[in-house]
């Protein structure tokens, strides 16, 4: 993040030139390095509840709803008809759908001023005001610590970074005593617009995601398991791999830890033209494991959609399908 110097010269009339005008550009440039302040204190403090206050065309906050940890985004901004317009732009797209967030995530923009109390704002991890002063520290409890974007270019350090930014933090001692004078009840602010994302906190999307994964593993398993069966009668002359924990069907390589849960796990068996994979089995693969860790949890979400041997311990499936026939897997 420096300054550049430039000049610029101008000519005008008679070829007679104008004095030379220093420009400093900055390279990113300064907005960006402002969004990258605020997303590197994210990364840091990885708060759930963040506002912006004055947020604008809401570029921040398009910026931070990807971040995992936050589950609560608030914008304020005096423009209403700017926060409608922008709000379109801040709703779920099919891609959050179809891959829905570990935690639930509401967007809620509110037409009024920062100078505003508003309650629903009290509790809040984190509060943003980008290109605005606020005088909080002394009269609110708050410690400060002066920082800033934006460096001067060399021999004028003195002239401090061109935006100046202070990180507010509340002081725990008197902290206890603000809760007590402050409002629950005071809502100044008007909601102009609000989003809720998918989360797999939500069952129907957590239903989803389990379902279509557990097919695709299971689908996985009985792909290698037909490959072994021909490896081992020579077609392929290839010696079969012994464990499938150390040839993951997707993504990176599994850990030490994975591969021994997958080992200590049932392994999948054929009976008669029946292929079954064991929840217990299913629920050691990583991707499945952080869905969900819990084999009866699993069986109550699947069991609607995907067949279960009659004791529900494992999902069934045919050992062949027409397609193996096709492509002669």
């Amino acid at each position: 993040m420096e300054g550049e110097k430039a000049q610029c010269t101008n000519v005008i009339g008679n070829n007679r030139e104008v004095p030379k005008e220093r420009i400093i550009k900055f390279k990113p440039p300064l907005y960006r390095q402002r969004y990258q302040f605020v997303k590197d204190i994210v990364d840091q403090h990885e708060p759930k509840k963040v506002a912006d206050l004055g947020c604008g065309d809401t570029s921040l906050i398009r910026l931070l709803k990807v971040y995992p940890c936050i589950e609560e985004l608030v914008g304020v901004d005096i423009d209403e008809d700017k926060l409608r317009w922008r709000g379109d732009q801040l709703s779920p797209f099919m891609g959050d759908f179809l891959k829905p967030r570990d935690l639930d995530l509401t967007i809620t923009l509110y037409h009024g001023s920062a100078v505003e109390r508003d309650s629903r704002l009290l509790g809040f991890d984190l509060i943003t005001c980008i290109e605005l002063a606020l005088f909080v520290a002394n009269r609110y409890g708050y410690s400060v610590e002066f920082t800033g974007v934006g460096d001067p270019p060399a021999g004028a350090e003195s002239v401090g970074f061109c935006t100046q930014i202070g990180i507010f933090r509340k002081n725990e001692e008197r902290a206890a005593e603000s809760r007590v004078s402050e409002r629950h009840d005071e809502h100044v602010y008007k909601a102009v617009f609000t989003a809720s994302y998918p989360s797999l906190q939500q069952e129907r999307f957590l239903r989803l995601v389990l379902v279509n994964e557990v097919s695709r593993q299971v689908e996985s398993l009985r792909l290698k398991h037909l490959r072994r069966l021909r490896e081992g009668e020579g077609l392929l002359g290839i010696q079969p791999p012994e464990n499938d924990s150390n040839f993951p069907s997707f993504g990176p390589a599994f850990t030490d830890v994975e591969k021994a849960r997958i080992e200590n796990s049932p392994k999948p068996f054929v009976a008669g033209r029946k292929f079954f994979v064991p929840l217990r089995r299913l629920v050691a693969y990583p991707k499945l494991h952080r869905i969900c860790p819990n084999e009866d949890v699993m069986r109550s979400l699947v069991d609607d959609c995907i067949s279960l041997s009659s004791d529900g311990s494992a999902v069934v499936v045919d050992l062949h399908d027409h397609y193996d026939y096709l492509f002669e897997i």
